[in-house]
C-alpha cells in the first residue's frame, strides 16, 4: 500500500488516499476535524483533515471522491482556507453562503445509488451521522464508520501524546470531586438515568478535578467517563498518573482503567444511558447495546459546569485584573511604538508574530499564567477580516502607524481563564472606519449592560449585539458570544450569544461566563472586534420576577482613537465613561509612571 509523508504534495497525499479507498471498495472519504471528543482543538495526531487538505484552519470538513475533492468551511476562514487550497486539486466550499452546495447534495450529485462512504466514526457525533445519513437516504449509502482512512495512509502521522495529569487545587476549583459527584448522581436520578457517559474532555476535567495538557492551550487530557449509581470508571493512560494521585482517586471512589479499553466496557453497560448526541461520537453509539435505552440531553457536567461556584466567581475576578495589567502594559507599549513610527513616517519595526510573542512576554509576568488560552490572533489590516486569522512567518506583516491591528487573544491562569480582542488604531482612519468601529462597540456595549428577566437565554439578547449593524444593512457571520471555562477550555457550552444554531440554548443562570464580541469585517481592508467577557449577576427582585444583568470583567479599554462619540447614545457613552473609570482605577496601580499616564489618557471621558 502507497502511503504519503507530510513533506510531501497534497496531491500526492491524496493520491495514496485514492489508492487505499480502491483497495478497499470506497467511492468517498469523509474527512472531519476532531477527535474522539469532539474536540474544538485537536492534537497534532488528529489532525487528519490539515494532513490531507493543507488547510490548517481549525474548522472544516474535507469529502474526497475518486476523481474529486471538497473542503467546507465557515466564514472565518474563506480567505486562509482559498490561498492554502490553490493549486491542490481541492475545491472549496463556503459553507452558509446561499449559492454553496452542502455536503449531503455534494454526495447525492457526485456518487450512484450503494456507493460506499467511509468516515472515521470516532471523529463525528451522532446527531452529525444520523442527520448525513437521512440527508442522504435516498441513494441508499453503504456507510463504513470503522476505518481511519487518511490514518491509514499518513506514515509519519504524530504519536498520540498523553501527559502528565495534575490535580487541580481545591483552592481553585471550590467544589470536591466528591461532592460534584454526588451532583451529578442527583442530577441522573432525576432524569432516570442509570449511566452517563462523558467523552467531553473539560467535562471529566472539570468533573474529577484534575487538569492535564494533551491538547493544546486547553487544560484537560484524553480520558473518558462512565459514572454509574455505583461506580465512576476513569478511562485514561495509567503512565500519566503518578502513583499518589491514583492512590487520591482510588479513595474518592474513581477508578482508573485504560484508556483502550473504553469502547470495549460500552458494549456491556446497564441503560438507561445519558449522553448528548451532539458530542458523543458515532462510533461511541454504535458500541452500546443495541437494545439500551439512551436518553439523549445536554450533559449535567456540561450545566454544572457552566454555572462558576463563589470561589471560581472569585478567581475570575482575579484572573482578569492579572490580564488587564498585562493587556494594557502591552497596549502602551504598542501604541507608542506607533506613536513613534508616525514621527518618522516609516514602520514600527513589530509584525503580528513579534506582537503576539510581546503579549504571551508580558502575561508571562502574571502570578499563576499557565499558558495562552488559544493562539493569539493579531491581523494587521486585511489580515484583521479573515476572522480567524494565524501568521505565519510567509504571511507575517509589518505593522505600520496607518490603520487597525485586530488583537483576539487570552491568557490561562490557575484562578481562570480569559478572552479579549480589543481593535487598534494604529495611525489616521478613514471615515467610514470610524463609523463601523463605533458600530460594533455601540452592539457591544448594548449586550453588555443589557437588564433582562431570569430565563432568557443567548438566543433572546443576541439582537442587541446586532442592532447596530442591522441598522446599516451589515452584519457579521459569526457568533456573537460563547460561555468560557475555568482553567479549562476558552469556548465552553452551553451558554452563548446566537440566534441561530442549536434548538435550546439554556437560558442564563448567576454566575456564566460568556463572551460578547460583535464584529464587522471587509475582506481585503480591514477587520473590527470587540470582546470582553461578561459575568452573569443578581440585578434585582420585583413584582415582575428576579432579574439578572451582565458585569463586564475584562479590564481594558477601548481604543478612543476609533469612536465617533456623535454617533453614540447618552446612555452607551455613560457606560463607557463608566467602564473606564473602572478599568483605571483598577489596573492603575499595577503600572509604572509613563504606563499610567497612558492609561488616564486612554480611559478619559468622552
Amino acid at each position: 500500500m502507497t502511503t504519503a509523508t507530510s513533506n510531501q504534495s497534497v496531491p500526492d497525499r491524496l493520491a495514496a488516499l485514492r489508492e487505499f479507498m480502491r483497495a478497499k471498495a470506497i467511492d468517498a472519504c469523509i474527512v472531519p476535524t476532531g477527535d474522539p471528543h469532539m474536540s474544538e482543538y485537536t492534537s497534532d495526531h488528529y489532525k487528519t483533515r490539515e494532513f490531507i487538505t493543507g488547510f490548517t484552519g481549525s474548522a472544516g470538513t474535507a469529502v474526497i471522491t475518486m476523481d474529486d475533492a471538497g473542503l467546507w468551511t465557515d466564514s472565518r476562514y474563506f480567505l486562509q482556507a482559498a490561498d492554502q487550497l490553490e493549486g491542490s486539486g481541492i475545491t472549496l466550499y463556503k459553507q452558509g453562503l446561499p449559492d454553496t452546495i452542502k455536503i449531503p447534495a455534494y454526495l447525492l450529485q457526485k456518487l450512484p445509488p450503494g456507493s460506499a462512504i467511509c468516515v472515521d466514526g470516532r471523529l463525528v457525533s451522532s446527531a452529525w451521522a444520523d442527520k448525513l445519513r437521512k440527508d442522504t437516504s435516498a441513494r441508499s449509502f453503504d456507510w463504513r464508520t470503522d476505518l481511519d482512512a487518511v490514518g491509514e495512509i499518513w506514515a509519519d502521522r504524530p504519536a498520540a501524546e498523553f501527559n502528565p495529569v495534575l490535580e487541580y487545587p481545591i483552592q481553585y476549583a471550590g467544589v470536591p470531586r466528591t461532592e460534584k459527584v454526588s451532583l451529578i448522581r442527583e442530577d441522573m436520578n432525576q432524569i432516570g438515568a442509570k449511566t452517563l457517559i462523558l467523552s467531553q474532555l473539560s467535562d471529566i476535567a472539570w468533573l474529577t478535578n484534575l487538569r492535564g495538557s494533551d491538547v493544546m492551550c486547553n487544560p484537560v487530557f484524553f480520558a473518558f467517563v462512565i459514572l454509574t449509581k455505583e461506580s465512576v470508571k476513569l478511562y485514561a493512560d495509567a503512565g500519566a498518573f503518578a502513583p499518589e494521585l491514583k492512590a487520591v482517586l482510588d479513595g474518592d471512589g474513581m477508578t482508573l482503567l485504560p484508556y483502550a479499553s473504553f469502547y470495549e466496557d460500552l458494549k456491556s453497560i446497564d441503560g438507561p444511558v445519558l449522553l448528548d448526541r451532539e458530542t458523543c461520537s458515532e462510533l461511541i453509539l454504535r458500541s452500546l447495546p443495541q437494545d439500551i435505552k439512551v436518553i439523549n440531553d445536554y450533559s449535567p457536567v456540561m450545566k454544572r459546569k457552566a454555572v462558576k461556584n463563589p470561589v471560581e466567581m472569585e478567581g475570575i475576578h482575579s484572573a482578569h485584573l492579572k490580564d488587564g495589567v498585562a493587556m494594557c502594559k502591552f497596549l502602551y507599549w504598542l501604541k507608542t511604538n506607533a506613536a513613534k513610527a508616525a514621527e518618522k513616517q516609516s514602520g514600527m519595526g513589530i509584525t503580528e508574530i513579534s506582537a503576539a510573542e510581546k503579549l504571551h512576554a508580558f502575561r508571562a509576568q502574571q502570578e499563576l499564567f499557565m499558558g495562552d488560552s488559544f493562539e493569539a490572533i493579531v491581523g494587521y489590516g486585511p489580515h484583521a477580516a479573515i476572522v480567524h486569522y494565524s501568521a505565519t512567518p510567509e504571511s507575517d506583516a509589518g505593522l505600520q502607524p496607518h490603520g487597525m491591528v485586530l488583537i483576539d487573544s487570552g491568557g490561562q491562569y490557575l484562578d481562570g481563564t480569559t478572552d479579549i480582542t480589543r481593535t487598534i488604531v494604529l495611525g489616521p482612519l478613514h471615515e467610514r472606519e470610524k463609523t463601523l468601529f463605533t458600530a460594533v462597540l455601540r452592539g457591544h456595549i448594548n449586550l453588555a449592560r443589557a437588564r433582562f428577566p431570569e430565563g432568557l437565554s443567548g438566543a433572546n439578547l443576541d439582537y442587541l449585539a446586532h442592532e447596530p449593524l442591522w441598522q446599516m444593512g451589515l452584519d457579521y457571520r459569526h457568533g456573537t458570544g460563547h460561555g468560557v471555562g475555568h482553567y479549562l477550555n476558552v469556548h465552553e457550552d452551553p451558554n452563548r450569544f446566537y440566534w441561530g444554531g442549536r434548538d435550546t440554548i439554556p437560558p442564563f443562570e448567576i454566575g456564566m461566563l460568556t463572551s460578547d464580541e460583535p464584529g464587522y469585517y471587509e475582506d481585503g481592508a480591514f477587520g473590527i472586534r470587540h470582546e470582553s467577557l461578561l459575568l452573569c449577576v443578581a440585578a434585582e427582585e420585583t413584582d415582575y420576577g428576579k432579574f439578572l444583568e451582565f458585569e463586564e470583567v475584562t479590564l481594558v479599554p477601548f481604543d478612543l482613537d476609533g469612536i465617533d462619540a456623535a454617533q453614540m447614545q447618552p446612555d452607551e457613552i455613560d457606560y463607557l465613561n463608566a467602564y473606564h473609570e473602572r478599568v483605571y482605577s483598577q489596573i492603575a496601580p499595577y503600572l509604572n509612571e509613563e504606563e499610567r499616564a497612558w492609561l488616564r489618557s486612554a480611559t478619559a471621558s468622552i
